[in-house]
């Protein structure tokens, strides 16, 4: 694992901007990673390369060649990454505009009449899209619900719901408010089962951090990321759509190419940020692997940064060094239960007696940056079933150390309501 490797944490680290400290409010401990991860140094460099750039794409000149060379190599990089051997990637405005463009195709081509599948675990991204077109379409929508206790979908909840007419099926990889990860390849392979041709698409949005994304095994068509939560910066969202997804009609300027799904000019630097990200993912790889091919360097630190990111979980849980655990601190409750094996490097938490809000602001005192989720249009599908108003969400990423994780614990087991 990334801390068993003498100098391994502190070279990742060195590779992050503002990994403790933050340029409005001095020294603090970075615990917001689902709300948008910490950004690599090179990629604050790359985009203000591309961003003094003057020249566009499509154009007749060596600037403009340097350019979409550049776009090529990072769908390329992003094939690797994301090991997708067909189809293609496009940038969009957000990963949540991306879901919607991709729901919004499948649903205005399905046969009307039939079915949208998706979960009550969603993001209200896929959700909101879903519902939305399949009114708008004239399909019916149907909910799978989840599994409070444990804060997931499993493949046999699809399966209870899946009929031969559900054309269109919406999956969360990893919950932002549980940070739970799904097995998106046993809910495809349950719903392909009963519909084959069904189009289904994935938010990644909250997994793709965790650098163990397999679109080959996944057997669907569509799949998001939002690159500010995977390393590089705001402003644009990426998608991949299976070869069938490409060819149905869909927003096109006239007469454009047929496979075309980028509108306007899109910003060079972005894709080139991408390529920053996958780079570090495959030097991280070369760290804890022997291997020289990418995608196995790739994989590599994917599989390390799960096990690491479990390693800290755990020691948030179950204590570190002589400091109790949150299962162990009697005035916190744990979301999704004390020990499940799919988390993602968050836990949510409620303390008795006192409102998120005030936890997260007595943290913020002492440095500590977390968030409180709200039984609002964002968590309110995961958080009033339990009948919570709201909760503080921990969220962490392997550049977190366990002594970040102690600070934590010695703050959250002094606050009682």
């Amino acid at each position: 694992m990334l801390h068993t490797r003498k100098g391994l944490i502190e070279a990742v680290r060195d590779r992050f901007a503002h990994v403790d400290h933050c340029p409005f409010q001095g020294p603090r401990i970075f615990f917001e990673n689902a709300g948008g991860a910490l950004t690599l140094k090179s990629v604050v460099e790359t985009s203000a390369k591309y961003a003094a750039i003057p020249d566009n794409q499509g154009r007749d000149n060596i600037a403009s060649h340097a350019l979409v060379d550049t776009i090529k190599k990072a769908k390329s990089d992003l094939a690797a990454f994301m090991n997708a051997p067909s189809g293609q990637f496009f940038a969009g405005e957000s990963g949540t505009e991306l879901l919607f463009r991709m729901i919004r195709t499948a649903c205005v081509n399905a046969p009307k009449g039939s079915r949208v599948l998706g979960s009550s675990i969603e993001h209200p991204a896929s959700r909101s899209a879903a519902r939305r077109w399949a009114e708008i379409a004239g399909l019916h929508y149907v909910n799978v619900p989840h599994d409070d206790d444990t804060g997931m979908v499993y493949a046999e909840d699809y399966t209870r719901h899946v009929t031969p007419d559900t054309t269109v099926a919406t999956i969360l990889h990893a919950s932002p408010v549980t940070g739970m990860g799904m097995d998106v390849a046993a809910i495809s392979k349950a719903i392909r089962d009963v519909s084959p041709d069904c189009l289904i698409i994935v938010d990644g949005i909250q997994h793709a951090a965790h650098g163990q994304v397999d679109i080959e095994s996944y057997n669907v068509d569509g799949y998001a990321i939002s690159p500010y939560k995977m390393f590089s910066r705001h402003g644009y969202g990426i998608a991949w759509i299976s070869g069938r997804l490409t060819a149905l009609p869909h927003d096109m300027l006239i007469d454009a190419p047929a496979e075309g799904w980028e509108f306007g000019t899109r910003d060079t630097g972005a894709y080139a940020t991408l390529s920053d990200v996958i780079d570090y993912f495959e030097w991280l790889g070369g760290e804890v692997c022997e291997e020289t091919d990418r995608r196995a360097r790739i994989r590599a630190a994917g599989r390390a940064i799960h096990a690491y990111e479990q390693h800290l979980t755990n020691a948030m849980i179950h204590g570190t060094g002589n400091l109790p655990g949150l299962a162990d601190m009697e005035h916190v409750t744990i979301l999704g239960g004390e020990d499940n094996p799919a988390r993602e490097g968050l836990v949510s938490v409620v303390v008795a007696g006192m409102r998120s809000p005030q936890v997260v602001e007595k943290l913020n005192e002492l440095g500590i940056r977390t968030h409180t989720r709200k039984a609002d249009h964002y968590s309110g599908n995961v958080l009033d079933p339990l009948g919570l108003p709201d909760c503080v969400r921990i969220s962490l990423c392997h550049y977190n150390t366990e002594h970040e994780i102690a600070q934590l614990l010695t703050a959250l087991n002094d606050m009682r309501g």
